[in-house]
């Protein structure tokens, strides 16, 4: 089974995207699909770096742990608010930190906003930085409208048939491209 990180992009006071990072941690492990760790950004609290990881003289532990994450996946959801049309500065951060621990990761992308959009003003931002560092990014995406509406606190939808039969389908297509990425591998 695969490992699929869930990197919870949101460090902010209040953050309601966290709720669908929870959603996929269940979903994933409810069905079977792979064994599912949430990545949260707001826990480790990492300052603007300055240089990539590679280049850093002394890195923290918590930096060293969170590449580590990051690598060991065979798959990552990433969970991002919409912020402005952009997508949060923490989720930059990291990104830049690392390289080679991205280059060829499958990802799959899940926008969330208040609004009725649900992130989707942010992906092709997000697409493009990752395409550049040479993540695999899943043609997929997990538009999440109103998401205070769309799910509780602790990551239940308000809606579970349809959430579910969305999901399904957006996590099909995660595992179809770390299948496709064991296969080129072994092979």
């Amino acid at each position: 089974m695969p490992n699929i990180a869930i990197l919870s992009a949101s460090v902010r006071t209040g953050r309601n995207s966290h709720r669908v990072a929870l959603f996929f941690q269940q979903f994933v492990t409810d069905n079977r699909l792979g064994s599912a760790t949430i990545i949260d950004l707001n826990d480790y609290k990492f300052p603007v770096f300055e240089e990539r990881l590679k280049f850093l003289e002394n890195p923290s532990a918590n930096i060293l742990e969170f590449a580590e994450k990051i690598k060991n996946a065979d798959g990552i959801i990433v969970v991002t608010p919409e912020y402005n049309g952009g997508y949060p500065a923490a989720l930059k951060n990291v990104i830049d930190l690392l390289y080679a621990e991205w280059r060829r990761k499958p990802l799959a992308i899940a926008t969330v906003s208040d609004g009725v959009f649900g992130g989707t003003q942010v992906i092709t931002s997000l697409q493009f930085t990752l395409w550049k560092i040479g993540a695999w990014v899943a043609p997929v995406m997990f538009p999440v409208p109103k998401v205070r509406e769309a799910f509780e606190e602790n990551g239940t939808p308000t809606d579970p048939t349809g959430t579910n039969k969305r999901a399904l389908a957006f996590a099909n297509e995660l595992l179809w491209c770390i299948e496709a990425k064991k296969r080129m591998t072994d092979s």
